[in-house]
């Protein structure tokens, strides 16, 4: 029997979320698996990936074969590499870096904007002003 690493769908329409399942390569995507060994979620930002990774290397040494989607996930953890012995076995994971809270922002401008000199705004443009200077000043004759 040979037996493959693939991807069990679950969730609903447009939010999938995924189990990483040992199953025979001849059974359906959503069949019966003989072993869950992690789970994947690509919805959430950033997308989740975990992976039991002793169990991955007890598959991939006996013989079993990841499926395409299942080895770019492996080499994302660094597990395909450690298996077959390849450099990189930190894999490829990015982190993003923290996201600053809108709210935040908008506070410390806000609290920024406070703080400017009232002298140095600019709320008329010069020639509006040059016009109310001369329609408010005597007129000499």
């Amino acid at each position: 029997m040979s037996v493959k690493i693939k991807l069990m769908r679950l969730g609903k329409i447009r939010t999938p979320h995924f189990r990483i399942v040992i199953a025979d390569s001849r059974s359906a995507r959503n069949s019966k698996a003989i072993e869950e060994i992690g789970r994947y979620s690509p919805a959430s930002e950033p997308s989740l990936i975990e992976v039991n990774s002793e169990r991955v290397q007890y598959w991939l040494g006996v013989g079993a074969q990841p499926t395409e989607a299942v080895t770019a996930l492996l080499k994302i953890t660094g597990d395909y590499q450690k298996a077959n012995g390849l450099p990189g076995s930190e894999g490829t994971l990015k982190l993003q870096p923290a996201r600053i809270d809108k709210r935040v922002a908008y506070e410390a401008a806000v609290k920024e904007a406070m703080n400017e000199p009232a002298d140095g705004a600019t709320t008329l443009k010069k020639k509006a002003a040059e016009r109310l200077a001369a329609k408010s000043a005597p007129v000499v004759e």
